[in-house]
């Protein structure tokens, strides 16, 4: 049975509502099913299905397109559910990354029946998860005619500020290797795990960049996130594995990034499994520069990767903005201001109509 949603509600019910419907990675069927159940009732939308993945569109012949887009999945569950209000916060798995800014769209699809842009609405699944099952990029091998526009908006969280293109990302593993022994017998191998410390080392020393691109200023990171190595309680090791991540800022293509990380550890055997290029801001396209002058505020740069990255890969200028606050982002005690998902539908809808 589909659990209902009621774009009637007040925004910030709304999005209680969305947040109290599970929906981590891979396992958005009810959520999608609720919203699709929610547009398909509106007569000024043609809504479109691909797996987990919704789109509504209008077809009004309006001389722009903008799309809205917004993942419905969350990280998994902390004992954060059900969502809980407090004075002007709400609680709960994603609230702020991104439900919040998923409830704001919805809104706006419900209630726009004339905009002054044709809007294509996007609500797509398998974000928070490794980028080839990303929702949004099946979407634009399987239907990219779905996702043409002028101009998008990404409602990742943003507090409220518009931020700039993204960084991008980039996994690599570093692997050192030995020679197995009793651990007894220690001298007679060599510890693979004792052989990652100049890796650690590096790191430690790294000095991130801080590049200004294009009038904002970026703060890269390359960081170690896992460590594997050891076989049993008493071998001495042949391999061991650091995992980095590194956040580059977008004046840096793939290849580039790829080849900084090959440079900071020459010498070590360097595996790259995961990437994702950065997108510059693009903040001087016209239909954007109207969003930023409808909105207001000073644009920032967005420290993270978002799928601003894919909209420019498709040519559509995009940033990101939305009402959570990323510093909250895949927290425990998760919460967005009510007050602050309000503000958003309010300027969302002066810019569009």
């Amino acid at each position: 049975m589909t659990t209902r949603l009621d774009l009637t509600q007040d925004v910030g019910e709304l999005t209680a509502r969305i947040v109290d419907i599970e929906s981590v990675s891979g396992d958005e069927k009810a959520l999608a099913d609720a919203v699709e159940e929610a547009l398909r009732p509106f007569p000024h939308l043609t809504v479109d299905r691909d797996g987990e993945a919704i789109v509504a569109r209008t077809t009004l012949g309006r001389g722009e397109r903008v799309v809205i887009a917004g993942h419905i999945d969350t990280v998994p569950v902390a004992g954060n559910l059900p969502s809980r209000a407090e004075g002007d916060l709400l609680y709960g798995c994603g609230t702020s990354d991104m439900k919040a800014g998923v409830a704001v769209a919805l809104k706006l699809a419900a209630a726009l029946r004339e905009p002054s842009r044709d809007v294509t609405y996007v609500f797509y699944d398998c974000e928070e998860i490794e980028a080839e099952r990303n929702g949004l990029l099946r979407l634009s091998r399987n239907h990219p005619d779905w996702l043409t526009g002028d101009f998008a908006v990404l409602m990742e969280p943003t507090d409220g500020v518009i931020e700039g293109g993204c960084q991008g990302t980039l996994r690599a593993r570093i692997v050192t290797r030995g020679r197995r022994a009793h651990s007894a017998r220690s001298w007679l191998g060599v510890n693979a795990i004792h052989a990652a410390e100049p890796v650690l080392a590096l790191l430690n020393a790294y000095e991130a960049r801080r590049p200004v691109v294009d009038g904002l200023e970026y703060h890269e990171g390359l960081n170690a996130v896992g460590v594997t190595g050891g076989v049993a309680g008493n071998v001495i090791p042949d391999e061991c594995t650091v995992t980095v991540n590194y956040r580059f800022a977008p004046d840096l293509s793939l290849d580039d990034a790829r080849a900084h990380v090959t440079e900071v550890f020459d010498g070590f055997e360097v595996r790259f499994t995961d990437a994702a290029a950065a997108a510059r801001p693009g903040l001087t396209h016209p239909v954007a520069a109207a969003f930023v002058a409808a909105v207001g505020g000073t644009p920032r740069a967005k420290l993270g990767w978002t799928d601003v990255s894919l909209f420019s890969g498709l040519g559509v200028p995009a940033v990101n903005y939305g009402p959570g606050d990323p510093n909250l982002a895949h927290q425990q005690g998760e919460f967005v201001s009510l007050e602050k998902i309000a503000e958003c539908e309010r300027r969302m809808l002066h810019w569009l109509t």
